[in-house]
């Protein structure tokens, strides 16, 4: 029987960052992973969709050049090249997720399937045999995975997932992709770039529907000047091969189909219920808001938890839990202030509350702050005028929320977290000087123009027209020769 202070399943983003962590802080540590660590950002998400996006960027690039008087000839786009430039980032990112890596940080690393047996033990099942193990404190980092909607047909055409895509050797030249989420428009924009023909099927009224009305409209108009199809509010009844039969009677003919529609949380054989963990309706691991379970001894941190669906959170919450587990502290993510980013063209990038909900709790004393980027000096130069930033303004002038949607907002954002998780004021941000000309003259740019508004006010108005009345009366103009 091998003996952990901490065994985690899992080696994506929430396992390996709470293995080194606890291996930091010379904890006995074994984190078990059944594939190959680094999970679904290094393999099948973040990095290879970000390096297929960035050769579509430099493809429309060139197709788009005649606008500031630099005349190519239409891109080539060699199919074999790109997906080979997106398996080189990957590998060159591999190492930091390694099993090497994590070992030299402490921590142990078994390859195999693991087994709650009980409160507080677990079977791991390898290659090298099997191992029983008692742990003092364990972390589920299982994670998620693609989940296929329940069409006729549709598992029998052979559908692409985030997972299956990127083992594709050439590029089909028409997909349907299912799901106008922020993982469908990316990849459906990045593809179209690259000269496949997209039709994108949204069974909402609108695409990235957790995003702010005006959001989805720009994001669809973009896409749709792109060449893409997009259909909202369409649902498909059945799959016959490569033809989509949608309701209402209209078919959609293509030669692959790529499944964007969510994700599910990977809970089956982990052996919960031995373990007396517990998991909601949609199969994942109900959390505190210390990120245990239901079993005191077991934490959980990622997507298997049901929570914000960001590489970003999982790490935090990696490394929350195995702080909180190896050194009792009693830690809590700060959910208020976390922001997301999807990576079309332009960035759509957000914190906070939006509009509706800060109006569900506080009110009439809410209003947004909206500032388009025809005059944000950087959007001017790059022909890039078509974003906006949008502040969620609350009681006396604190930011609740905010969205920007330009070239690179995901940086632009980062000033903006901050200063909501602060409980920052737009006066705040409005008072720092910021370097120009760069993007985030636009969410700046707001928060000044929050200011203004501010000083026009009845009671800030007075103030002003008092003391400059005073500075008058204190300092008057002389007159006369010397």
């Amino acid at each position: 029987m091998h003996e952990w202070d901490l065994a985690v399943i899992g080696g994506g983003t929430a396992g390996i960052v709470a293995a080194k962590t606890a291996g930091r802080f010379g904890a006995r540590v074994g984190l078990v992973e059944s594939d190959r660590t680094g999970g679904d950002c290094l393999w099948t998400g973040c990095v290879p969709s970000k390096s297929l996006i960035a050769a579509a960027h430099a493809a429309h690039t060139v197709r788009t050049a005649a606008r500031f008087g630099v005349h190519t000839g239409p891109p080539r786009v060699d199919d074999a090249a790109v997906l080979a430039y997106v398996k080189a980032a990957i590998a060159r990112i591999e190492p930091v997720d390694s099993p090497a890596a994590i070992a030299a940080d402490g921590a142990e690393v078994v390859t195999g399937r693991a087994e709650f047996t009980g409160p507080s033990t677990l079977r791991v099942t390898g290659d090298s045999g099997v191992r029983e193990v008692r742990f003092r404190w364990a972390l589920i980092a299982t994670g998620s995975a693609p989940a296929v909607p329940e069409v006729p047909g549709l598992v029998d055409a052979d559908p692409l997932t985030t997972e299956t895509l990127w083992d594709l050797a050439a590029l089909p030249r028409r997909v349907a992709v299912f799901g106008g989420g922020p993982i469908g428009c990316e990849l459906g924009q990045a593809l179209a770039r690259l000269g496949v023909e997209v039709t994108i099927v949204e069974l909402a009224d609108r695409l990235l529907a957790k995003e702010e009305p005006e959001v989805s409209a720009l994001i669809a108009e973009r896409l749709r000047a792109e060449g893409v199809t997009v259909l909202i509010g369409t649902s498909v009844d059945r799959v016959d091969g490569g033809t989509l039969h949608l309701a209402g009677g209209d078919t959609v003919v293509v030669d692959r189909i790529l499944v964007a529609t969510g994700r599910r949380p990977r809970t089956r054989r982990l052996g919960l219920a031995a373990a007396g963990v517990r998991c909601d309706e949609r199969g994942h691991v109900v959390i505190d808001d210390r990120l245990r379970t239901s079993n005191r001894r077991i934490y959980a941190a990622g997507d298997v938890t049901g929570t914000l669906p960001f590489t970003h959170v999982a790490g935090v919450q990696g490394s929350y839990a195995a702080t909180n587990a190896l050194l009792g502290l009693r830690r809590r993510v700060d959910y208020a202030a976390v922001p997301w980013v999807t990576f079309t063209d332009p960035e759509v990038a957000h914190v906070g509350a939006t509009l509706a909900q800060a109006r569900r709790r506080h009110g009439d004393r809410v209003h947004a702050r909206r500032l388009a980027h025809e005059h944000v000096d950087r959007a001017v130069t790059d022909g890039r005028t078509d974003g906006f930033t949008n502040l969620v303004i609350g009681p006396g002038g604190r930011l609740l929320g905010a969205t920007v949607v330009a070239p690179r907002a995901g940086e632009s954002i980062a000033e903006l977290a901050a200063a909501i998780r602060r409980g920052a004021k737009a006066r705040d941000v409005a008072g720092t000087v910021h370097a120009y000309p760069t993007y985030a003259d636009g969410p700046w740019n707001a928060t000044l123009a929050q200011v203004r508004a501010d000083l026009a006010g009845p009671l800030p108005a007075r103030a002003v027209a008092a003391l400059r009345g005073l500075r008058r009366a204190l300092h008057p103009i002389r007159g006369g020769h010397r």
